[in-house]
């Protein structure tokens, strides 16, 4: 993964509550073992019509070319359903660096999180005032100050993370490469114990 320490980014704003994982990334396309191409996919049943490439919706908001940038900002209860590291996958793969809603599933959460994409939770009145900004607004996430700020009012919230997964994050570490990181202070207790 890459180290994800700041994000300065226009936002998507998907103004629905209550979004599932097989909305996210529906089953049928769960056929992959790799992370790549999951992106082409994502919310795939909303932007297509009869799954048509071809025949985009105009009123679902990422094939509205005033939106763009690396934060998607949902509704409510975002990755509720199934557990489906996919979801995550695919949010990555369309290049969001992190999901802003005011509730998570745990699950999603939890897969986003070794993913490399940051839930940020925030308060219902601060998602509020992020709805309500125009498409030019831009927001700025702190990894390691654990905060969100709307650039043009300076409002401001701090998100909790998980000490690891922020560790993580900040150094574009999986599960793997944090062991890997500790190897000296590893080493250094085995060597202690056997002493």
């Amino acid at each position: 993964m890459k180290p994800l320490q700041k994000i300065h980014s226009r936002f998507v704003p998907l103004a629905m509550e209550n979004v599932d994982t097989d909305q996210i990334i529906p089953a049928r396309f769960l056929k992959a073992t790799t992370r790549d191409g999951f992106g082409k996919n994502l919310f795939r049943d909303w932007r297509y019509i009869n799954n048509d490439e071809s025949q985009p919706k105009a009123e679902f908001v990422l094939n509205q070319p005033q939106y763009s940038g690396e934060i998607l900002v949902a509704g409510k209860n975002f990755g509720c359903g199934s557990s489906r590291e996919h979801a995550a996958w695919a949010l990555q793969d369309y290049g969001f660096k992190a999901v802003v809603s005011s509730f998570f599933a745990d699950i999603f959460k939890n897969n986003a999180l070794n993913n490399g994409v940051l839930p940020v939770k925030v308060s219902d009145a601060f998602l509020s005032e992020l709805f309500a900004l125009g498409n030019e607004a831009t927001v700025s996430i702190d990894v390691a100050a654990q905060t969100i700020t709307i650039d043009a009012t300076g409002a401001q919230e701090i998100f909790d993370i998980n000490t690891y997964k922020k560790t993580c994050l900040l150094n574009g570490y999986d599960d793997i490469d944090y062991l890997i990181s500790n190897k000296a202070q590893i080493e250094a207790f085995e060597a202690q114990l056997q002493s």
